[in-house]
């Protein structure tokens, strides 16, 4: 295998097969296997040098590469793409492909050394893997849900009727059967526990929405309600150029934290005293009813965020 020289910050693009590494400052390249003896390899490199590592979130390619890393003591952050993107246009670069290479990941962290995020613990681990299977699975029932109804438009219903009845009583199984992991997982743990109750008395959030907060944005608690709604991509962008003023948009952020985060607020803005009172008035105000959700999403994450922060459950005259 080829010797990794060093840099201060190891950017890495994981593949599949491949880690792609981009040193800095000295810029060197390399191309190692993504097996045990590359991450031997990388984790010596970033010892020897006293380099931070860091690398995209791909969906899971990485979890690997970054609990040898953080078992092995080397200080490894995954940063988000969407982040390194928008850094990337503002360079004025055009990546030729979708991924993001190294060079560039490395690059921002030089850029924004506090990005990123460090290994969950263990239990977070493995409640962001069940969380994430359990929106795959439903992901797929709805699927077939759709499916089930083609048939029915096209006449076709009874070639596929006993299959799709058992695929879809299979599929609410398996939900049920990750479901009930989950609520076991988080019992185990005493501050899991005690953060999903917390989330839980909030009215709209339920099971699904607090295991995902949970799991998803383990610094709940810890940061500002405006980091919040940030890291949940509902934080209003500007798109303002000269003396233009556009409309303020929301994005970026941890996609599956604000899909639950906007199924919460539909629940809240009719059964959350405070918050259909909040959504009442901007629909008074003539808002459309994507901006009252998104304006009740945000809220909803910061009086999370605040009640994690205080350890207190809510209190309708106390948000």
């Amino acid at each position: 295998m080829e010797k990794v020289t060093h840099g201060r910050i190891i950017g890495i693009d994981v593949s599949r097969d491949w880690l792609d590494i981009h040193c800095l400052p000295d810029g060197q390249r390399h191309r190692i296997p993504n097996t045990d003896d590359g991450h031997v390899a990388v984790s010596d490199l970033a010892h020897d040098q006293r380099a931070v590592v860091c690398f995209e979130a791909t969906g899971g390619q990485e979890w690997r590469l970054w609990r040898y890393l953080e078992d092995a003591g080397v200080e490894a952050r995954q940063v988000p793409p969407a982040q390194v993107k928008a850094f990337a246009r503002s360079l004025g670069t055009r990546a030729k492909t979708d991924r993001i290479d190294a060079g560039l990941i490395a690059r921002f962290l030089v850029f924004r050394p506090e990005a990123g995020r460090t290994l969950p613990a263990e239990h977070l681990r493995l409640l962001r893997a069940l969380t994430t299977r359990r929106a795959q699975v439903v992901e797929m029932r709805k699927r077939l849900l759709a499916q089930i109804r083609a048939h029915r438009k096209s006449g076709t219903a009874e070639l596929f009727e006993d299959i799709d009845i058992e695929l879809k009583e299979r599929l609410d199984v398996v939900i049920a059967e990750l479901e009930s992991r989950i609520s076991e997982l988080l019992g185990r743990d005493r501050h899991l526990a005690d953060t999903a109750r917390i989330l839980r008395s909030v009215p709209g959030i339920g099971p699904v929405a607090s295991s995902t907060l949970i799991a998803e944005l383990p610094e709940l608690g810890a940061i500002s309600g405006e980091q919040a709604a940030a890291l949940t991509g509902l934080a209003p962008v500007a798109q303002d150029s000269g003396t233009l003023r556009g409309k303020r948009a929301i994005a970026g952020g941890r996609r599956a934290l604000r899909h639950v985060l906007f199924q919460a607020a539909l629940v809240a803005s009719h059964h959350n005293p405070t918050l259909k009172a909040f959504a009442d008035r901007l629909r008074r105000a003539g808002k459309p009813h994507k901006v009252v959700v998104t304006a009740v999403a945000r809220k909803l994450i910061i009086v999370a965020n605040a009640l994690c922060k205080r350890q207190r459950e809510w209190e309708p005259s106390h948000p």
